[in-house]
C-alpha cells in the first residue's frame, strides 16, 4: 500500500477513491461538493469601497481566513487596500511569512510583552483596547522598533474598548511615548446595519465628544461606510462587503459574491402524498413529489438549522429544502422546476442564490455561513470578471 500511495497524484477537480478489493484499485470521480472563490469579485468590491470613500484609507478586513475565502488569496486580491486587518497574531504572522509586506493591523486580542515585541519587529499595527495593554506599551522605552497604535473607545457596545475618561488619559500617555509613531482613534458600531436604530447616532456622538481631530479616526464598518457619509473618515474598515454581501439590502452598491458553494445531486426519487423525508419525519409531501438528494450537509458547513423552504438553485430553477439537514446531504423538493438528474450541480449560495437569504432561513447571518465551510470541502480559486 505504501508504494501505491506514493505514486498517486490528485488532479483537477478529482477525488481519490480506494477500493479495498485485491489488488488495490484507484480511480477518479468528480467532487461531490465544491467551494469556488472568485478573486476578481473581491477586487471589484474593493473598487466599490474606493468609489464610496475616495478620501479615506482602506483597512480591509481579512480575519477568519478571509471570511472563509482564504487568508492569503484574499490578501493578494485586496493588495490595492492601504492595510489588512486580522484578529489573531498567528494570522498576521502567516501574512508576513508568505511575503506580504503590506501594513497589517492586529485587532483586539490578548497580548503580552513577547507578543508586542513580535509586533514591533514585524511592523504590525496594534489595537489597544484596555488599560493593561496600554501599560505594557508605556512600561518600556526600548521596544525593538516603532509602534503604530489604534486606540479603541468603548462608545456603547461594551465588548472591547476603553471608557471615555480612560480613553482620553491613555491617549495622552501614548502620544508622549517616544516609540509610538502613529496613533489612530477607533470605535465599532453595534447597529450600523439597522437604519431604524438610534444607537449608531448615539455611539457616534460619544466618539466625537472625545475624538482629537488632530488624529486620524476609524469608525466605519461596511454598513456605516455605505449608509453614513459622515463615517467615511481617515480610515474605513470594510469587511462583509468585500466578499459581496450587502449588509443594507436595497442600497445602490454594486457588489459581487466572491464565494460559490455547490454540490451535486446524488439521487432523485418520486414519493406519494403524505410520505415523509429525512430525520424526524418533519416534512411530508402534500402531493406527489419529486425529491432530489444533494451531497452537502452540516458536515460541510451547510447550516443544520436551515428550515424546510430554504431556497436552493438547482436544475435551472429555485427549489425548497424539504426536511432536516443531515451531516452529508440535504433533500430538495424539485417537483416544480425543470427535470433534475443525478450529477447535476446545485448552488447553495453564490452568484444566483444570495448567502444572506440562506442565513435568514437558518436563523443566522451570512458571516457565519461564509466562515463556516468545513475544511473537507475542496476549494477552487478563480480570477474571472
Amino acid at each position: 500500500m505504501a508504494r501505491a500511495d506514493a505514486n498517486v497524484r490528485l488532479s483537477g477537480g478529482g477525488a481519490l477513491i480506494y477500493n479495498s478489493a485485491s489488488p488495490p484499485r484507484f480511480s477518479f470521480m468528480p467532487t461531490t461538493v465544491e467551494l469556488t472563490i472568485n478573486l476578481a469579485a473581491i477586487r471589484h468590491n474593493l473598487a466599490q469601497v474606493r468609489r464610496l470613500c475616495p478620501d479615506s484609507r482602506i483597512m480591509a478586513m481579512i480575519k477568519a481566513d478571509g471570511y472563509g475565502h482564504g487568508l492569503l488569496a484574499t490578501a493578494r486580491a485586496v493588495a490595492a487596500a492601504d492595510g489588512l486587518a486580522v484578529a489573531r497574531l498567528e494570522e498576521a504572522l502567516q501574512l508576513r511569512h508568505a511575503g506580504i509586506r503590506q501594513r497589517v493591523l492586529l485587532l483586539g486580542t490578548w497580548l503580552d510583552q513577547h507578543d508586542l515585541e513580535v509586533c514591533c519587529r514585524q511592523a504590525f499595527d496594534v489595537v489597544i483596547h484596555d488599560e493593561a495593554s496600554a501599560q505594557l506599551v508605556l512600561a518600556r522605552n526600548d521596544w525593538p522598533g516603532s509602534l503604530r497604535i489604534w486606540l479603541k473607545l468603548d462608545s456603547g457596545m461594551h465588548r472591547l474598548g476603553l471608557p471615555p475618561d480612560s480613553f482620553q488619559r491613555v491617549r495622552e500617555q501614548l502620544r508622549r511615548h517616544p516609540q509610538v509613531s502613529e496613533l489612530v482613534e477607533m470605535m465599532h458600531f453595534s447597529c450600523a446595519d439597522e437604519p431604524a436604530s438610534d444607537e449608531t447616532g448615539r455611539q457616534l456622538r460619544c466618539f466625537n465628544a472625545v475624538h482629537d481631530p488632530a488624529l486620524p479616526a476609524s469608525v466605519a464598518n461596511s454598513a456605516a461606510l455605505i449608509r453614513l457619509p459622515e463615517c467615511r473618515t481617515g480610515w474605513v474598515r470594510p469587511g462583509i462587503m468585500l466578499y459581496g454581501d450587502n449588509p443594507l439590502p436595497g442600497t445602490d452598491v454594486d457588489l459581487r459574491p466572491a464565494m460559490r458553494f455547490t454540490a451535486r445531486v446524488l439521487a432523485v426519487r418520486e414519493i406519494g402524498p403524505g410520505e415523509a423525508v429525512g430525520y424526524g419525519v418533519s416534512w411530508r409531501a402534500g402531493r406527489a413529489s419529486r425529491i432530489a438528494t444533494v451531497g452537502v450537509g452540516y458536515g460541510d458547513g451547510y447550516p443544520r438549522h436551515a428550515v424546510s423552504g430554504t431556497p436552493v438553485r438547482i436544475g435551472g430553477g429555485r427549489a425548497p429544502l424539504a426536511g432536516r439537514v443531515s451531516m452529508d446531504s440535504i433533500t430538495v423538493d424539485v417537483t416544480d422546476i425543470p427535470p433534475v438528474a443525478v450529477g447535476d450541480m446545485a448552488e447553495l449560495w453564490g452568484e444566483q442564490q444570495p448567502v444572506a437569504e440562506v442565513a435568514d432561513y437558518a436563523g443566522t447571518i451570512s458571516y457565519e455561513l461564509l466562515t463556516g465551510v468545513n475544511a473537507r470541502v475542496p476549494r477552487r480559486v478563480i480570477d474571472r470578471s
